[in-house]
């Protein structure tokens, strides 16, 4: 059976999982988790990607992200193959170092940011690398650590997860850890991380309940969340990669979309190509921004290096989150 195609979309929640190949340790010291950390952190700070949550155990890896402005493959590749590469050479090792690709599951941001932040911090506790959970709040090599305060991760959403508990950083800390604690006595949470009806009803007593009377059960083992948030992603993710196709086939490249805005704008090429703060001609750079990135897939920092502007600026100016105010755009 042929494999599924990733799920994802600009400002998406996923659950990314990776091991090594027949059970090999991707992580045999502190030089190759700072590695890797290291490759997480440039991503983060290009606008690829939000992390929240975060765990380096000895045979795999956790990681709770939200994708920027392109789709979290092409960021993921760039960090694993690096990775590998690195790996390979400091350990005089050749061949494949992941079992297979990555899995990632898009997740319902309410409740499992917080059910997954919870989760994947408490792996090294349930794997027996650390004795306790005062021992897990200073563990490094997971982002538990940053949300107790107790190490700095300047590229860790720490802000965000503390938000969920209050807006006072020390209740905000002494709530989280509260809700650490009563996690510990779940143990293995088989739903948020297999299973696909199971993740997309929220368990197995809801999926034959729903069965006995005889309703339709919505499920994919690629998200995690309940049967409306399901049938939302299958709708955004076709409806993504129609539209796409749809730009692909009219607009080639860059420079053909810089000559359509600037004849539909009625700016110069040397003011898109620009620094200007003009309020037109911002706006129009912003739509640029959005279409190269958002709809014909190109990376922030190719749209940088044509517009000759920092990478920065064209995250700021593709904001993700707004697709909707593109006319007279729409029409290339």
């Amino acid at each position: 059976m042929p494999r599924q195609a990733r799920l994802d979309a600009p400002g998406t929640l996923h659950h990314v999982m990776g091991r090594g190949i027949e059970a090999t340790k991707i992580f045999r010291n502190k030089n190759d988790r700072e590695d890797f950390l290291a490759r997480l952190t440039v991503l983060q700070r290009s606008g690829a990607l939000a992390v929240y949550a975060w765990a380096l155990m000895p045979t795999h890896f956790h990681l709770l992200v939200r994708s920027g402005l392109q789709p979290l493959g092409k960021y993921m590749r760039r960090l694993l193959t690096g990775y590998a590469i690195n790996f390979n050479f400091r350990h005089k090792r050749h061949g494949h170092l992941f079992q297979n690709r990555y899995k990632s599951v898009v997740c319902q941001e309410e409740p499992y940011l917080l059910e997954l932040t919870r989760y994947i911090h408490l792996n090294p506790l349930r794997a027996g690398l650390v004795p306790d959970l005062k021992a897990l709040h200073d563990y490094p090599w997971t982002g538990h650590a940053a949300l107790m305060d107790r190490i700095t991760r300047s590229w860790q959403e720490t802000d965000i997860v503390w938000s969920y508990f209050s807006n006072r950083r020390p209740k905000a800390i002494k709530q989280y850890e509260k809700f650490i604690q009563a996690g510990i006595a779940q143990g293995q949470r088989p739903e948020l991380t297999g299973g696909g009806l199971i993740r997309s009803q929220g368990g197995w007593s809801q999926v034959l309940s729903l069965r006995k009377k005889g309703l339709p059960v919505q499920s994919d083992d690629r998200i995690l969340g309940d049967g409306d948030f399901v049938e939302q992603i299958w709708s955004e993710a076709k409806d993504r990669e129609k539209e796409t196709l749809r730009w692909k086939a009219k607009v080639k490249d860059l420079p053909t979309l810089a000559k359509i805005i600037i004849k539909k704008m009625g700016i110069s090429e040397s003011e898109l190509r620009s620094a200007s703060r003009k309020s037109r001609v911002s706006k129009v750079r912003g739509a640029f921004c959005r279409l190269a990135v958002g709809r014909m897939g190109y990376s922030a920092a190719e749209v940088a290096r044509f517009l000759g502007v920092t990478t920065s600026a064209v995250v700021r100016a593709s904001n993700f989150k707004d697709f909707t105010n593109l006319e007279p755009f729409n029409t290339v």
